[in-house]
């Protein structure tokens, strides 16, 4: 699964301009990266008039999606899903996800943008932070200027697309967090998974770099 980076901040922090930046900067080094953004905006319209997606969306169809050959549209209503499940759901075969808002997600990492020297910090009131952008005099962590996008690109290639060089380069990801599994992890684990990948089509298993297994616990039975 895609790791998953935030930039949070106040209203007109320039979270959207650094982060456009950034993901720029992810692009140039060749990875692929998906954005997801929060706005508490309501009533934005997509569809043109008279279109096609406009005539499905105003007889009531409850979602609608365009296949197009450069791209996919789709339109619902939004999910009760955390961030880290919509980055997984939709963006998995990414490299990493850059997101906007979330400043409340749980398990997520952020990137606070502050600007405004009247405005507190939220690093002081939500948990995840694991940098700062800012143009004002501050210590403690990992601080950068907001016209560092370079310097903050390769801080988020260090921390999460560099895979670790361990003995045999097996991550385990609990909820979102990866973690680095030790060299005294069985040899029949990695020989199972390579069992796994046998019956499939040898340019499937060419070239594979990551493999992610996921295990989905049953749900609860009521009594």
């Amino acid at each position: 699964m895609p790791p998953v980076v935030t930039f949070i901040g106040w209203h007109n922090s320039g979270k959207t301009t650094l982060a456009s930046q950034v993901v720029a900067r992810l692009k140039e080094k060749g990875y692929t990266v998906a954005v997801i953004k929060s706005t508490k905006e309501q009533g934005i319209e997509i569809e043109q008039p008279g279109t096609d997606t406009a005539i499905y969306r105003r007889v009531g169809a409850d979602g609608v999606a365009l296949l197009a050959p450069d791209q996919l549209i789709i339109r619902d209503k939004p999910p009760a899903m955390s961030l880290l499940s919509l980055a997984h759901r939709y963006f998995a075969e990414r490299d990493i996800v850059i997101a906007e808002g979330f400043k409340y997600a749980a398990q997520v990492a952020k990137i606070e943008v502050k600007r405004d020297h009247d405005a507190p910090w939220l690093r002081d009131q939500v948990e995840g932070v694991i940098a700062v952008a800012t143009d004002q005099a501050t210590a403690g962590g990992m601080v950068f200027g907001l016209d560092q996008s370079r310097e903050i690109a390769d801080f988020i290639e260090a921390r999460f697309l560099r895979c670790p060089q361990i003995a045999a380069q097996v991550m385990l990801t609990v909820n979102g967090k990866s973690f680095a599994l030790p060299e005294s992890i069985p040899d029949q684990l990695v020989a199972a998974v390579q069992a796994l990948l046998a019956p499939l089509q040898p340019s499937l298993q060419q070239g594979t770099r990551e493999i992610t297994i996921r295990f989905c616990p049953p749900p609860e039975r009521s009594n």
